[in-house]
């Protein structure tokens, strides 16, 4: 019997997807955030749709600092947007 995938909710748009399509944040024990493109890491976690304009939103509405419990920068925010760039599949 072939188990259905896990659905996850992007904390900004709503946006409903499976744990590929969405791209996942993670604060780790020491209070770093990073993006998790495995999907693995230990931590708290928050996902967001892969689409720049919903990374720009999290940050006007510094959606993070609250889903993941910890303060971030708008600095943090343009981190976190440039290593989705980086490990953005084509």
């Amino acid at each position: 019997m072939k188990r259905k995938p896990p659905i996850r909710k992007c904390i900004v748009s709503g946006e409903s997807g499976t744990k590929k399509e969405l791209v996942r944040i993670v604060r780790d024990t020491e209070g770093y955030v990073s993006v998790d493109f495995s999907g693995k890491k230990n931590g708290r976690g928050a996902y967001l749709t892969n689409e720049e304009s919903v990374f720009l939103e999290a940050k006007k509405r510094d959606a993070l600092s609250r889903h993941l419990k910890v303060s971030l920068s708008p600095d943090d925010y343009d981190r976190l947007l440039q290593e989705r760039n980086k490990g953005k599949k084509p």
